[in-house]
């Protein structure tokens, strides 16, 4: 047996650590829980062993075995490329770490089917609870696929099919309020550029964004909107189609930092100024060259409040009969003017 490794390179057991220090798997037990019932010598021997084999305690299977939960919690997100989503994970990760637990992410591209699979995976690992940012329609195979005793909260779509907590952004209030700074401002061809009307954030800043047009008695033109892009490269590209119809607009609002960024590079190839105003602030946001109207929330404390939620779950510090719980985040309007010119020298 090679140092820093079990049989045929697998994690070294327990059972091999006593081999090597010619203890029982007891001792080594009671050595690695830091029991001082073990005499000097033994102690000195497990250590050396643990350290000549690179041993790591199993956590999952020692909780299980003792029956305790494992102290993992499972997030699943739509697009790990989108800087959200790193601060939504940071906030999940802040709020976890004062109770020793850990977070394990992945990404399922807005696949249903990956999405299922994800959380199969998570619920295999005896995740204790699961934040999950919905890629469909309905949760209801949750029921199925989570034990009663894992929670579930859903970030940025209230859940369907299934009873849990979620926290959500104002939606609507926010594509309100970006779109009627655009009217303030004396715009009235203003462009639209979304997610795919099945992802709840898309169609609800949609629906916010058509209340302000209709309270100045301004009707949409599907001329100009375009629902179907989720990255950059789409994003992009439909930007161009709107600056490219005979009379486009003269403001578009996104709804995310993808299509906002997108919109910016087809403005910026084109050599054109429009307003532009979009859903989550990013940096640079202050250094382009045209007006950005950003709607701005705390996407950390998106996933501190899931994060919250969930551990009162996990921890039993609510009933298990209490109502699924809905915390809306607040949005805020920040307004960026393109840097002024240098002073031309004398």
């Amino acid at each position: 047996m090679r140092a820093g490794a079990g049989r045929g390179g697998d994690p070294a057991t327990i059972r091999e650590v006593a081999t090597l220090a010619g203890v029982s798997t007891m001792t080594v037990s009671r050595v690695l829980r830091g029991s001082p019932s073990v005499t000097p010598a033994n102690r000195e021997r497990v250590e050396a062993a643990v350290k000549a084999l690179a041993y790591r305690p199993n956590v999952v299977a020692r909780s299980l075995r003792q029956g305790r939960r494992t102290g993992t919690v499972g997030l699943v997100v739509t697009n790990l490329a989108n800087p959200f989503y790193a601060r939504l994970a940071l906030g999940i990760e802040a709020e976890l770490s004062t109770g020793d637990r850990r977070v394990m992410i992945t990404n399922t591209g807005g696949d249903v089917d990956r999405e299922r699979a994800a959380v199969r995976d998570l619920t295999d690992r005896r995740v204790d609870g699961l934040v999950l940012v919905p890629a469909g329609h309905s949760q209801a195979y949750l029921g199925d696929e989570l034990p009663p005793s894992v929670p579930v909260v859903t970030v940025g779509r209230p859940p369907t099919g299934i009873d849990a907590d979620c926290v959500l952004v104002d939606d609507v209030g926010g594509a309100h309020a970006a779109t009627r700074a655009l009217l303030a401002a004396g715009h009235r061809r203003i462009g639209f550029l979304g997610n795919p009307p099945s992802v709840y954030t898309g169609s609800e800043r949609y629906r916010g964004f058509c209340a302000a047009l209709d309270e100045v008695g301004v009707t949409p033109d599907e001329a100009y909107v375009r629902r179907a892009q989720q990255d950059l490269a789409s994003a992009e590209r439909a930007a161009g189609e709107l600056l490219s119809l005979p009379v486009p607009p003269t403001a578009i609002l996104c709804t995310n930092n993808r299509n906002t960024i997108g919109a910016y590079r087809a403005l910026r190839r084109r050599g054109v100024s429009v307003t532009i105003a979009g859903f989550d602030d990013f940096e640079l946001a202050d250094v382009l060259s045209v007006p950005v109207t950003i709607v701005a929330y705390d996407a950390d404390e998106l996933g501190r409040r899931a994060a919250r939620l969930l551990v009162e779950r996990i921890d039993g510090a609510v009933d298990a009969g209490t109502p699924p719980r809905r915390i809306v985040v607040p949005t805020t309007i920040v307004e960026h003017l393109p840097p002024a010119a240098p002073d031309s020298p004398q």
